[in-house]
């Protein structure tokens, strides 16, 4: 990890200051909360999921299962406070980049509260690499290692 990172107090955003940093909206805003964020080192929070949830009509009908993109962009929305309340980052978007060992171990349904864990493993530049875990009622459903580009 680079050197310029100070070490920073953990601190938490409810969904109103996660709209101040991203971009995303309904349907496409996937994080209700970030429960704890250290700036350069980690981040967790978490999405509910009810229902309504647009996706859900169709994957599947019947049998409704988020899917498992949206897991992994639900992921990436996560890790943006790790990256983005960095100095050098303020007022940067961050861009999927690249994904690498996803596995999908579980599923992710209507009611379930997924949490995702968000840990920044490399920062050169613009570039940085996360590895983030998602889960429900402490099982892991999806497992990813992420690329993004700072803009």
């Amino acid at each position: 990890m680079s050197e310029e990172i100070k070490e920073q107090e953990s601190f938490s955003m409810d969904i109103f200051e996660i709209m101040e940093m991203l971009p995303h909206r309904y349907p496409f805003l996937l994080v209700d909360r970030i429960t704890e964020c250290v700036p350069g080192k980690y981040c967790k929070g978490y999405k509910n999921l009810s229902m309504n949830e647009e996706f859900f009509q169709g994957h599947f009908p019947n049998n409704p299962i988020m899917p498992g993109v949206l897991q992994l962009e639900a992921m990436a929305q996560c890790s943006a406070p790790v990256l983005l309340k960095l100095p050098q980052f303020q007022g940067k978007l961050a861009l999927y980049a690249g994904v690498e060992n996803a596995r999908f171990k579980n599923i992710v349904r209507p009611g379930d509260r997924f949490e995702m864990e968000i840990e920044l493993t490399k920062l050169k530049g613009p570039i940085c690499k996360a590895h983030g875990i998602g889960r429900v009622d402490g099982k892991v459903c999806v497992e990813a290692d992420m690329t993004f580009a700072l803009t």
